[in-house]
């Protein structure tokens, strides 16, 4: 692990070779920064005080949001990087006395949104949660639909219901049909969760012209986890014929932090074989996916007040996908959309092919016939009430130094009822 002035405790995720970006709320208003041990270095301040020499990058770091540092490109944030791995570094040309004026502990600081989401699309390119949901949906039939394996499935999410990390999620209302009865409007009695990663892209391409694959790395700036939260009931009503709508909409949250491509580079792996091959604009010529552990953990409202820790429910990979995140934005401008800074493309769920891999309750507990059994002695099908999930990542080899994402956390609150009048 790298030297650096500030202090990273062991087996910390945030060591100089991280360095992931975030946004914090401070007194006179919001600031980048980027994390580091259990500190945030804050990039804000060291702009002003003149840290920065590029005026592109200093004005870039004194904005409220990331937007304008992903709109420079790819040459931009690698400069970047390394003149923060500088001022960090143990080395640094910033005075001793003057260092405490640019930290602040992570801890105590309060993470908002990192990015302005522009636009939202979550794909479903997990292999083994498509084969899932298929037996699970459609029962006694091909898991698979025929274009499955062909092309990167997706539906465009809604940009302005991405929330941070710590964010509650009101339980929402829909319509929902049971059996052979009349649809009914009422709270989702099957809510879920999705454990996804997601790519942040930078800067865009011109409407009517394709992000060609073997380019998509100079249009993706970093990673984030993703929780799309579901409502399963309101989703199976509604989502024939043309796919997800409000049983997805009410709520997707990330975590504050963006991993950059540069820090996971040690961690990039092979995808699983695709089988057929793809055709040509979706070949890839390298590995492109990246060997991040992830877990979902679930602490109930009874686990809080008992003062209990929260239970592990799912272990999973992000390598386990099958269609990999140049693919999805090359699929995506294949017919010539565009993307811009801040858009979010997130994995869908990512799932292995063991039951405790698996990364949606539908799955974990098979529609809920057969719930999850917690220590305390409780049941799951799907969430209830005062429950709260946390989604957690990182990256972590012999040799290698360790990637962390930190975690994206929701607790679930009960249905606000209308307001009169």
């Amino acid at each position: 692990m790298a030297a650096s002035w500030v202090p990273v405790p062991a087996g910390s995720g945030f060591p100089l070779e991280n360095l992931p970006y975030g946004v914090m709320s401070r007194p006179d208003g919001a600031h980048i920064g980027v994390a580091i041990g259990d500190s945030i270095f804050d990039a804000h301040a060291a702009s002003r005080a003149g840290l920065f020499p590029d005026s592109f990058l200093s004005a870039a770091l004194r904005a409220a949001s990331l937007n304008e540092l992903l709109g420079l490109g790819r040459e931009a944030w690698t400069d970047l990087r390394s003149r923060l791995q500088h001022l960090l570094g143990s080395s640094s040309p910033i005075a001793p006395e003057d260092r405490a004026n640019f930290i602040v502990p992570r801890a105590s600081a309060r993470v908002i949104m990192p990015f302005e989401v522009r636009d939202y699309v979550d794909f479903y390119s997990s292999l083994e949660h498509a084969t899932n949901l298929g037996k699970i949906m459609r029962p006694g039939t091909e898991p698979l639909l025929p274009n499955w394996r062909r092309l990167p499935v997706g539906y465009h999410g809604r940009a302005g219901t991405v929330v941070v990390d710590g964010t509650p999620i009101v339980r929402p209302r829909g319509q929902i049909k049971q059996g052979s009865g009349e649809p009914q409007f009422a709270p989702t009695a099957m809510l879920d969760i999705e454990l996804e990663v997601g790519f942040v892209t930078g800067r865009g391409n011109v409407l009517g012209e394709p992000i060609p694959i073997d380019r998509a790395r100079e249009h993706i700036f970093g990673l984030v986890l993703v929780n799309d939260w579901s409502a399963r009931d309101i989703q199976a009503w509604e989502y024939q014929p043309l796919g997800p709508f409000l049983g997805k909409s009410f709520a997707t949250s990330i975590s504050p932090w963006v991993v950059t491509l540069d820090a996971l580079e040690p961690y990039r792996t092979a995808p699983p074989k695709q089988d057929p091959a793809p055709l040509a604009y979706l070949h890839a010529a390298q590995d492109w996916n990246y060997d991040i552990a992830l877990e979902v953990a679930l602490r109930t409202k009874k686990m809080r007040t008992e003062n209990a820790s929260a239970e592990i429910i799912s272990r999973s990979n992000f390598k386990y996908l099958y269609w990999t995140m140049v693919q999805q934005l090359a699929h995506a401008t294949s017919n010539g959309a565009t993307v811009s800074a801040g858009d979010l493309f997130a994995s869908g769920t990512i799932s292995g092919a063991a039951p405790d891999s698996y990364g949606s309750l539908i799955e974990l507990t098979w529609r809920g016939t057969k719930p999850l059994k917690l220590a305390a002695g409780e049941e799951r099908r799907f969430l209830e009430d005062g429950d709260e999930v946390t989604l957690s990542g990182d990256c972590e080899a012999p040799g290698k130094p360790k990637i962390g994402f930190g975690s994206v956390r929701g607790a679930i609150m009960p249905v606000e009822r209308p307001r009169s009048g």
